[in-house]
């Protein structure tokens, strides 16, 4: 009988896969510990998982015992443990314990030795005996059951016990036992002696440490899951235990992450254990490297000049803990925890002192200094504070941190790095808010920090902010004023009062010398916001005469957006000249107020497709504690230009990040702009009923603020579901309240929805009434703006001539130079110029022009339009198949719902974000289940790629 034939049952069950069934990536790992229980593999008998501290040894461990216990093997246990390191026989107690009553069946001396182990006699026996009493054993327990033998954490294991275990691996090779044990990486022991088989146990891959992250912890915010998952590197325990030691408010993003992050008890059990083992000069330069992220050993010399020498890092190298680059001289650390754990085991006097010794060693780099200087500062210091506050300043206006950032992982770019830029600014200022000894510095510092935490998404710190800064007498009275409005627009959307705030802060503002003055940058953003949402003309004059006080090329980005919504039409070119240069001229890494004023502009010009990069680079660099209140009007204009561009999928996928990110933030006035954009996506898509709910949402929010813009982009919504329906006296109301027939407008939304009103007019008999807003626009210079509008008033003026006229301007707007780079206007000309073709009986006409439009229509994925398209065709004698068929068996709704429930969200969540009641998202849910084949909704998430993938797979040639 071979070996595995001893080792396996004899009626042959295969290892159950219930145990180890929730270790995402470990399939590698329990294949093997399968193979070895049944004897099938590689590794004999003993096998040792090596890995470092919370890799997952122990699971692993665990899965082999549930799996052995499956397969009726007996499962003998032992974990080592500092403090039973030193008794003698302490850890073979514990795994032989569960076989203290066997004993009495072993011959007297086998008997003797091992009362000895468990402590049932004081007469000492040789060691020996207990080896060979311990095999004994073994040898009648696996006459009725195979045994699994655990040793965990082998490199704690008193000596007896090794050197018993020891000898017990090496002779088990032909008997029915598995010996299965642990170490951690670099951790030397008696045990090793054994030379057992080793399988090193990696780090998760990225996508099983994001499974073990979210299954944990599904509710952190998008840069906090980020910063979570570099920091852990695929470390299990990591993963688990790091969202545990931070407060709702950090895992939800409202609060900054600390430096360094805190350490549950047990990571710090795992980290700092062999951090405390190392000579102290070792572990002080190890705290200078984890202080300052890209310390070399040039640096670590200088900030331990006779108290440590470079070469006391050799322990920490033979440990594994850190890395030296041999032609850079870098110390990198082997995991990012082990330098936390380093920074929290230090007392704060010795931490102090490090940050100390590190400024002294700065003195070519201030702002890094200011850091360090203000760490190691234990009452107020000015020189400190104020070299805080310049650094702060420099990140703001940079969009970048001053220096490197010390506590980011090893490894992290400076991109990376430059994404904390502005929160770092705000827990600087409040950082030297502290540090100033006199109350108007510090009052103005903290009226600094608070105007920034309107731009970082920690709105409910600013009025606290403001409250600790009190009123001195030099307080800037109009930052206090620009941040107030700041937070009225951001969270309640109250711009009326935010206007009146503004006038006030403009009032106390005298010096208009420096160019970029908080004051300044504060009160024209905040005015400009204000402005961009309401119809009335005060707050667009108000921004006109502020920015008459500045020298011109100061307030170039304000100017630009001023003349793209106030008067495009008449000074078209000259503004899209000012936004190439503009944009032309911009920083690699352009700080966020520089770019969402131009960003605006261009999307009022329709020309934002030129410069999305600029504004995705923003993006990138600010989503994780940057100007999130900038992020999301980013996200926003970047969706809709991917809406006109008729890139709808990639629009909803901009348009729900930005949504997440104001939900989570607290935005609200951000949170309704993105909802009124999807209100129209969902128009656009022909899913009536929801643009409509989402509109009507949006419209009973916006009216009674005065928001007239959010107003009209949510009546668009209404007017576009309306003529997908057909219902042109519906779509003709709603058109008329953003603008009356008759007096179109060249601002925003007006100039877009000329062709909407013109075409609900002329189908509802109004044809007067569509030519007067037809030559309305015209005069208004509406056309000159830019090509899109240019398309949309050709298309209306052709909609709404005589039929001696139509033809020539049909054919006219279409040839417009790229018309096609707008497919829903052009779609919208192609299929009335079709309907006219096929009343005027020019069938041939009519199909070439229908033809055209389906294929856009569904090419973008206007349902609605395409339907009312192939119903013109096969008015024209057409009959044909559509090639839209639908392979998937959910609607567009369910998909959008079992999608939502798919990432963990209730379904009163979802109904807060899809405008419905929770029962009729569970209705809905109760349709999918069975369209999909499944039961319950944690099959969801893989049912919903098996639908992606038979949707690509039919696509294919």
């Amino acid at each position: 009988m071979t070996t595995s034939d001893r080792r396996r049952p004899a009626e042959g069950p295969r290892p159950s896969r219930s145990g180890g069934a929730n270790l995402p990536g470990r399939t590698a790992e329990l294949e093997l510990i399968d193979s070895l229980l049944t004897g099938d593999g590689p590794v004999g008998s003993g096998l040792l998982l090596r890995g470092e501290p919370g890799v997952g040894k122990t699971a692993l461990l665990d899965a082999a015992g549930a799996r052995a216990a499956n397969l009726g093997m007996r499962v003998l246990r032992a974990s080592g443990t500092e403090f039973e390191a030193g008794i003698a026989f302490s850890a073979l107690h514990q795994m032989l314990y569960p076989l203290r009553h066997d004993v009495d069946r072993l011959t007297d001396p086998h008997r003797d030795a091992l009362h000895q182990v468990f402590g049932l006699t004081q007469v000492p026996v040789p060691d020996p005996l207990v080896s060979t009493a311990v095999l004994a054993l073994l040898e009648r327990i696996t006459a009725e059951h195979t045994v699994l033998m655990i040793a965990d954490d082998v490199a704690w294991l008193d000596r007896a016990s090794a050197a018993v275990l020891g000898f017990v691996v090496r002779r088990i090779a032909d008997a029915p036992v598995v010996f299965l044990a642990a170490a951690r990486t670099g951790a030397e022991a008696l045990f090793d002696q054994a030379r057992l088989p080793e399988h090193p146990v990696e780090p998760l891959d990225a996508r099983s440490a994001a499974d073990v992250l979210d299954s944990h912890s599904p509710a952190l915010a998008p840069g906090v899951r980020r910063r979570l998952l570099a920091e852990a590197v695929g470390n299990p325990l990591a993963l688990r235990e790091l969202p545990t030691a931070l407060t709702d408010r950090q895992r939800s993003g409202k609060e900054p992450l600390p430096a360094r992050l805190p350490l549950s008890g047990r990571l710090e059990s795992a980290f700092v254990a062999p951090i405390a083992e190392l000579p102290a000069p070792t572990r002080k330069l190890l705290l200078l490297a984890a202080l300052n992220g890209d310390a070399g050993l040039p640096m670590l010399r200088t900030a331990a000049p006779g108290t440590a020498d470079v070469d006391d890092l050799a322990p920490a190298e033979r440990a594994g803990l850190v890395h030296t680059h041999a032609i850079t001289g870098r110390v990198t650390f082997r995991h990012p925890l082990i330098a936390s754990a380093t920074v929290h085991m230090t007392p704060p006097p010795e931490r102090r002192a490090a940050h100390k010794a590190l400024a002294a060693a700065l003195t070519d780099a201030p702002e890094r200094r200011a850091w360090h200087l203000a760490e190691a500062a234990t009452a107020p210091d000015e020189p400190v504070a104020r070299a805080l506050d310049e650094a702060a300043l420099a990140a703001w206006r940079r969009g970048a941190l001053p220096a490197p950032d010390p506590h980011a992982p090893d490894g992290t770019g400076v991109s990376d790095r430059r994404r904390v830029a502005t929160s770092a600014a705000v827990t600087a200022l409040m950082r030297a808010g502290e540090l100033s000894p006199h109350p108007v510095d510090r009052s103005r510092r903290l009226v600094e920090a608070a105007f920034l935490a309107t731009m970082t998404g920690q709105l409910d710190q600013v009025n606290r902010l403001l409250a600790d800064a009190g009123q001195a007498p030099d307080t800037p009275t109009g930052l206090v004023f620009a941040a107030t409005a700041h937070l009225l627009t951001s969270d309640e959307g109250d711009v009326d009062a935010a206007y009146r705030l503004l006038a006030r802060a403009l009032d106390v503002v005298t010096d208009t010398s420096q160019n970029d003055h908080w004051d300044h940058l504060g009160i024209l953003y905040a005015l400009l916001l204000v402005s961009l949402y309401t119809l009335r003309p005060e707050p667009w004059e108000l921004l006109a005469s502020a920015m008459d006080r500045f020298p011109a090329q100061a307030v170039t980005t304000f100017r630009l957006c001023y003349d793209a919504y106030v008067d495009p039409s008449r000074k078209s070119d000259a503004i899209r000249e000012g936004l190439a240069d503009a944009f032309a001229g911009l920083p690699t890494d352009a700080a966020p107020w520089q770019l969402i004023p131009l960003a605006f502009a261009a999307v009022a010009m329709d020309s934002l497709v030129e410069y999305r990069y600029l504004l995705n680079r923003m993006i990138e660099r600010e989503r994780d504690g940057g100007a999130i209140a900038m992020v999301i009007p980013a996200l926003m204009l970047l969706c809709h230009d991917s809406y006109v561009h008729g890139q709808w999928d990639e629009a909803e996928k901009l348009a729900q990040e930005g949504l997440d990110l104001a939900v989570s933030y607290g935005y609200h006035f951000w949170e309704r702009q993105v909802r009124a954009l999807l209100a129209s996506g969902a128009a656009l898509r022909g899913d009536a009923d929801l643009a409509r709910a989402r509109s009507e949402e949006i419209t009973t929010w916006a009216a009674p603020r005065g928001m007239d813009v959010t107003e009209g982009y949510a009546r668009s919504a209404r007017n576009l579901a309306a003529i997908g329906q057909g219902d042109y006296e519906e779509a003709l109301f709603q058109a008329a309240r953003i603008d009356p027939p008759g007096a179109p407008s060249p601002g925003v939304p007006g100039r877009w929805v000329v062709l909407d009103l013109v075409e609900a007019a002329v189908r509802t008999d109004r044809i007067e009434d569509a030519r007067a807003h037809v030559r309305a626009a015209q005069e208004a210079g509406i056309a000159r703006i830019g090509p899109r509008t240019a398309l949309i008033t050709a298309g209306a003026a052709a909609l709404a001539a005589d039929d001696g006229e139509a033809g020539a301007l049909f054919e006219a707007a279409l040839a417009l130079p790229g018309a096609a780079r707008w497919p829903w206007e052009h779609a919208r000309v192609q299929f009335t110029y079709g309907q006219w073709l096929r009343r005027t009986q020019d069938m041939a006409g009519a199909r070439l022009q229908l033809g055209a439009a389906l294929e856009t229509f569904e090419r973008i994925g206007a349902a609605m339009m395409a339907q009312r398209a192939a119903a013109e065709l096969r008015a024209t004698g057409v009959s044909f198949t559509p090639s839209d068929t639908a392979t998937d068996p959910l609607t567009t709704q369910e998909r959008q719902i079992a999608e939502l429930a798919a990432t963990g969200l209730s379904n009163k969540q979802i109904g807060e974000r899809l405008f419905l009641s929770h029962r009729t998202v569970g209705s809905h849910l109760y349709r999918v289940y069975p369209k999909l084949g499944i039961t319950s909704r944690a099959a969801l998430r893989r049912a919903l790629e098996a639908v992606v993938a038979s949707d690509e797979d039919d696509r294919l040639p």
